[in-house]
């Protein structure tokens, strides 16, 4: 579990695909993840790390950096982690610590898409279009991780089509420390619906399709 509060920027410095040969089957890939200022010697084999608010596992180390395996089915369901580039990084939370975020789990839900990014006076307002699989899930005032960055939603304009979009206000400190600020009108981001709203949606379908 994460709380969508990014500890550092790293870079993905290097990329390799998992089999030698992939004329046949589409491969994962080995990043490379170089983090100078996140605490890699407290960090252990196996560890749990979002990136880009995906879930996952170190495999190993290098000097100022770590290594991760994407697999094919992570990569068709996430963006981000198949170029190299500025990533948000977040270790996994203690059960000790404070949640300043929101609970996030790392399992991305789905991909939105930018549709108005601008300064608005000392903030900067973001509009993102969900797709209607996640848009009963998003509220206003509720939490949403974009990119694992934990975020409150300020409106919620649904669409003719089922989908919605969401808008959402970003303040200097959120925008100096991760890599929200790199977005531009158009771009795909990871979205990861509030844990609690997950289930209720569950619970509400499950009896709609039982009645």
């Amino acid at each position: 579990m994460f709380t969508g509060l990014v500890e550092c920027m790293g870079q993905i410095s290097r990329i390799q695909p998992l089999m030698a040969d992939t004329s046949a089957l589409a491969t994962g890939l080995r990043l490379e993840i170089y983090a100078p200022t996140l605490e890699i010697k407290q960090m252990k084999l196996g560890d749990s790390i979002a990136i880009q608010g995906a879930c996952m596992t170190v495999v190993a180390f290098f000097q100022d950096g770590f290594t991760v395996d994407v697999s094919q089915e992570s990569l068709s369901k996430t963006v981000g982690l198949n170029a190299l580039g500025a990533v948000n990084l977040e270790q996994a939370m203690r059960l000790a610590d404070r949640i300043g975020g929101h609970l996030v789990s790392g399992h991305v839900d789905g991909l939105g898409t930018v549709t108005h990014f601008m300064a608005l006076g000392e903030s900067w307002h973001l509009r993102i279009a969900a797709p209607k699989e996640l848009a009963a899930c998003l509220a206003y005032k509720g939490s949403v991780a974009v990119n694992g960055v934990s975020l409150t939603i300020n409106q919620v304009d649904d669409h003719t089509d089922g989908g919605c979009s969401i808008h959402i206000n970003l303040i200097a400190h959120t925008m100096n420390n991760t890599t929200l600020k790199n977005l531009t009108v158009g771009d795909a981001v990871n979205l990861e619906v509030d844990q609690l709203a997950r289930y209720c949606q569950r619970i509400i379908d499950h009896q709609q399709h039982r009645a």
